[in-house]
């Protein structure tokens, strides 16, 4: 059955859409398809973030590859007041993508039994974003300006650090559970 706009708006107000009709169910129904072979070596909620993080991260470094070959075509951006190298650039354009993308996967099909409000999850996201975006700018640097490797081979090995510090503190902080209180 196909709704218009009107439809979808009403059903929201009164918290009635169809399951069928969420994205997250559909996302999370699947990603779990492809988890029983998965099941003897991690959590379903580690699977979730491999999917989620996977997927996100593909996006990011498709998104960087694009913008730092042929938007860019690896020449420093002059943007008048500064200057960034193409690389550092590309790194920008991927990060603002992927903090939208990742937040939403996170919140809605990873860690989906945090009780912490969206505005506290999405502050702490931005944190833990910002710490690994941070981690990956100085990775990035002394890789290509003093290890002179190539930017995007640097990216691509520089993504496994991050991924792993990331899911730590996503699991541990931005996404965690609050204590009960004692009664």
């Amino acid at each position: 059955m196909l709704y218009n706009y009107h439809q979808l708006s009403a059903m929201k107000r009164q918290g009635s859409i169809p399951k069928e009709l969420m994205a997250k169910d559909k996302i999370i129904a699947f990603i779990d398809f492809f988890y029983p072979p998965f099941r003897k070596f991690m959590p379903e909620q580690t699977f979730r973030y491999a999917a989620c993080g996977g997927a996100n991260t593909l996006l990011g470094l498709a998104v960087n590859y694009v913008f730092y070959t042929f938007i860019f075509n690896k020449e420093i951006l002059h943007l008048g007041f500064i200057s960034l190298e193409p690389y550092v650039a590309s790194l920008a354009v991927g990060s603002a993508v992927n903090i939208i993308t990742g937040f939403l996967l996170m919140k809605y099909v990873v860690f989906v039994d945090s009780n912490l409000k969206g505005r506290i999850q999405f502050f702490r996201y931005a944190l833990s974003f910002a710490a690994m975006l941070g981690l990956n700018y100085v990775l990035l640097k002394l890789f290509v300006k003093i290890f002179h490797w190539e930017a995007f081979f640097s990216q691509c090995l520089i993504t496994i650090i991050v991924i792993i510090v990331s899911y730590l503190s996503q699991k541990y902080f931005t996404f965690r559970k609050k204590k009960e209180a004692l009664q």
